[in-house]
């Protein structure tokens, strides 16, 4: 612990990748910062709630870090080395499918294949989502410069060495320096720097040429040509590749839900899923999406549009960052209407139909009283008031739509000296909440007031006098009306609807809660 003290004592105050590790030497997290001393300091400076943050403080036995020059240059780099590590508390892409790269052996002859595990010191190239298209450059990297694909080792012949280098039997002689040569030109090929390796390639054949050598130049020209027959095809491909991606989530119970459709011209023409269990993520819903775009797009086609639902934490990096990596300008976007909007919607939908019921009504409460996540635990408040002269105030918690017993509670009302359910309302949702704040305990999803206008103005008031801003609204009992914050005019659910049946079976609960409350209250004061 104290080699670990000394470590964050020198930490610099640039910007940079940091990689904790355990006992083992395994890496655990990933991150980046833009200054590493105050982003690595956090982690064990201050007091954390998140379960999964502090389960991973305490597996850190040591960290290694990073420099770059900008912040840019972090979310680059660390992208990189998620992809390279997959550590176990980051975000964990494959969702069950384990994409595979373009792997060059670690021989005197190297060779190019397959690999699905990748260690620290591996050369690779990708990853690649489509496995046809890192077969065809395989086989085009080994048919342009006549690499090794046989596992045999090359055979001796003089001062050159004979390798089978095709599917086909075919033989070559070859130095083993000029082989390494070939294998860096390869390396070219498939890094995607298309342009500077024809430019290379032009280079030597003229030199070739120049010295005679005209067999030598030869194979450089027909390289050339395969070259720039390739770049025009995809230059064709190109005008026919997704335009625009459109990204929906859900947060449900236990899993974080993405889908993601790709749109050619306002036709989808593809679309993947991903799930991620709450246990692999962090507590800030905010940052979940900027860390599956930075990872997602790391290895995948990137478009020219990508269109979200919400607003995400690091917008303009990530589009920073976007636009480095596919070499042209990339735009993130959260429409409000319109078409693109329309997409948004049908992604939702399809989402929708994946749920289970339950995250199902949640997901429809959650778009009918435009929640920013899925009220998985919802608090509801209600005052019961028989005449007596007493008030007693109630609140039921329900986690994903069912009864949470435990976290009931019941208020004597105590700072209100006449009758009054809104002043009733404002105390108990008070009190209620200046406690979980100063607990440091987790807030609902939603808050629920059986009430009209002047309840839920009572409860604003009563959080925003504590500084909080949660997602709120009030059931009005005789037309069963929802009121929203923002909202002009009342929501009226469908009678059959799952949500409405849900939001009054709370509201039920609450006010049966308040009244044996009360009974109870006026009970005892009878046998006294």
């Amino acid at each position: 612990m104290s080699s670990l003290n000394e470590k964050l004592r020198r930490l610099p105050s640039n910007p940079g990748c940091y990689l904790f590790k355990d006992r083992q030497g395994t890496i655990l997290y990933v991150g980046k910062a833009k200054n590493l001393r105050k982003r690595v300091r956090s982690y064990f400076n201050r007091q954390l709630n998140d379960p999964k943050t502090n389960q991973l403080v305490q597996a850190i036995a040591d960290f290694e870090f990073i420099i770059v020059d900008s912040e840019l240059e972090a979310l680059l780099l660390e992208a990189k080395l998620i992809a390279r590590h997959q550590p176990n508390y980051n975000l964990d892409l494959k969702g069950g499918v384990r994409y595979a790269y373009i792997r060059v052996t670690d021989e005197p002859f190297p060779r190019l294949e397959t690999a699905r595990l990748i260690g620290p010191r591996d050369t690779v190239f990708g990853p690649f989502a489509v496995g046809e298209n890192r077969k065809q450059l395989i086989w085009l990297a080994n048919d342009l410069f006549k690499l090794r694909t046989g596992k045999r080792r090359p055979v001796k012949v003089g001062g050159r060495y004979q390798i089978s280098c095709s599917t086909v039997p075919w033989r070559r002689l070859v130095t083993e320096a000029q082989y390494r040569r070939d294998v860096e030109l390869a390396k070219l090929l498939l890094a995607g720097k298309m342009p500077a390796l024809i430019k290379q390639l032009e280079a030597e054949m003229r030199q070739f040429s120049e010295r005679e050598q005209y067999e030598l130049a030869k194979i450089r020209r027909d390289q050339v040509t395969a070259l720039r027959s390739l770049a025009e095809r995809q230059k064709v491909q190109l005008k026919k590749r997704y335009d625009q991606d459109v990204i929906s989530t859900v947060m449900a119970a236990n899993t974080f839900f993405v889908q993601l459709f790709n749109i050619n011209r306002g036709v989808v023409s593809g679309h993947k899923k991903f799930t991620f269990p709450f246990q692999r993520l962090g507590s800030d819903p905010s940052h979940w999406l900027a860390d599956f775009i930075t990872q997602y797009y790391y290895g995948n086609e990137i478009p020219q549009e990508i269109i979200i639902a919400e607003p995400i934490t690091r917008r303009q990096l990530l589009v920073r960052y976007l636009s480095r990596l596919s070499g042209r300008k990339v735009r993130i976007t959260v429409p409000r209407q319109g078409d693109k909007r329309k997409l948004l919607a049908l992604v939702q939908k399809n989402i929708l139909a994946d749920l289970a019921t339950e995250d199902r009504v949640l997901f429809e409460l959650q778009q009918t009283l435009q929640l920013p996540r899925l009220p998985v635990t919802i608090e509801c408040f209600d005052v019961s008031n028989l005449g007596s002269g007493q008030i007693v105030g109630s609140m039921v918690c329900f986690r994903n739509g069912l009864p949470d017993k435990h976290h009931y509670r019941r208020f004597k009302i105590k700072w209100q000296r006449r009758q009054s359910d809104v002043l009733a309302i404002h105390e108990i949702v008070s009190r209620r909440y200046y406690r979980l704040k100063a607990e440091g305990a987790p807030l609902p999803d939603l808050v629920l007031i059986d009430g009209g206008l002047p309840q839920l103005s009572a409860a604003r008031r009563a959080l925003r006098s504590l500084g909080l801003t949660l997602p709120i609204a009030a059931l009005a009992k005789q037309e069963e009306e929802l009121f929203v914050p923002g909202q002009p005019a009342s929501i009226r659910l469908p009678d059959r609807s799952a949500a409405r049946q849900l939001v009054r079976r709370i509201r039920d609960e609450a006010h049966r809660f308040a009244l044996t409350y009360h009974r109870l209250l006026r009970q005892k004061k009878f046998e006294q």
